[in-house]
């Protein structure tokens, strides 16, 4: 249910036609709830017909024309009521934790590999979310809604400051294991 309320807000924030609204999602509600220009469009049309939000009139009709849409006052009490409800958090579901709990197992084949390329990856997304806090919140910027969106960023960066430690970590681990396919599997004869 969360992706129309993701709508709603990047919609608050400024009425928008829907390339334009997957654009802006990309660059920003994207980082954490991501969705495809396919999911957006479905949504706005069912936000549309539910009276949640509304096509602007267009100043010269034409056909194939974008359309823009804002908010009505059901879809702002909708977001309202969706941000003050209370929700349970999510239990971690991570495939990488997953597959190294696998590699005890079954051995180690690859992953090293994998775990430096993620390594690089949640590196490249450290550096992207300091350069936006650079650049979108520079002191003295810290007005109510400034302040939250940047509580959402500074998730994104410990998130990624995690990631990256920990997968430093997990490096230096994997370069102390010995140099073997894996465990002994139970059960398996010996030679």
């Amino acid at each position: 249910m969360s992706l129309p309320h993701a709508i709603l807000t990047a919609l608050l924030e400024k009425p928008s036609a829907g390339l334009e609204l997957t654009r802006r999602f990309d660059r920003s509600i994207g980082y954490f709830w991501s969705a495809t220009h396919q999911q957006i469009y479905r949504e706005l049309a069912k936000l549309e017909a539910e009276g949640l939000i509304r096509a602007l009139p267009s100043e010269q009709p034409a056909r194939g024309q974008k359309k823009a849409y804002e908010v009505l006052p059901a879809g702002r009490d909708e977001l309202a009521r969706w941000t003050a409800a209370s929700q349970e958090p999510k239990p971690l579901r991570d495939v990488m934790l997953l597959r190294l709990r696998a590699a005890a197992v079954v051995g180690t084949q690859g992953l090293q590999a994998d775990l430096r390329r993620h390594r690089e990856s949640h590196g490249r997304q450290l550096e992207e979310y300091r350069e936006i806090e650079r650049r979108d919140f520079p002191p003295g910027k810290d007005g109510p809604q400034d302040r939250l969106r940047h509580l959402v960023l500074r998730a994104g960066i410990d998130l990624e400051t995690f990631w990256t430690q920990w997968l430093d970590h997990a490096l230096a681990e994997f370069d102390r294991l010995p140099r073997t396919e894996g465990p002994e599997r139970p059960g398996a004869r010996k030679a």
